[in-house]
């Protein structure tokens, strides 16, 4: 019986790893001057959602000059564990690996300056559900950006 748990939970590791490992690159970047919409699937998130949608998540706001913001935003998202794969000064796109299996995560940004925000997007390569992951890691980004909440 035991012996059996441990195959059962091994095969599902290496699953779980074999995932990881053949994720397919993202669609990244703007989709007509905005952040792509999310699928559906409860794995991202994104600000350009509309409120009704399970997807939405509130941008990041913040006050003075969006290039002084634009580089807090470049310095938070690198303390938080991503790396810049593009930034052109009013997009940026970083990754983020999961702890365990490393699965890797696309955390994408887009300058509103004339609106004082940010727009994010958030969203797992593979999987369906992503336990909430994207959400809270933009939490803790937005934590870290020090940006106000309106």
């Amino acid at each position: 019986m035991v012996y059996g748990l441990v195959v059962c939970f091994l095969l599902a590791v290496g699953l779980l790893v074999a995932l990881s490992c053949t994720a397919r690159p993202p669609v990244t970047g703007l989709d007509d001057g905005h952040l792509r919409p999310c699928p559906p699937r409860p794995n991202c998130v994104c600000s350009e959602e509309g409120k009704e949608s399970a997807a939405w998540i509130e941008p990041l706001h913040f006050e003075g000059t969006a290039g002084a913001a634009w580089r807090t935003l470049r310095q938070t998202v690198q303390d938080a564990g991503g790396t810049i794969q593009e930034d052109n000064g009013g997009y940026l796109w970083a990754t983020f690996q999961t702890g365990v299996f490393r699965f890797v995560d696309d955390m994408e940004f887009r300058m509103a300056a004339a609106e004082s925000v940010i727009h994010v997007r958030s969203a797992s390569r593979v999987g369906y559900w992503d336990l909430g992951v994207n959400r809270k890691r933009i939490q803790k980004l937005r934590a870290q950006f020090g940006g106000t909440t309106k």
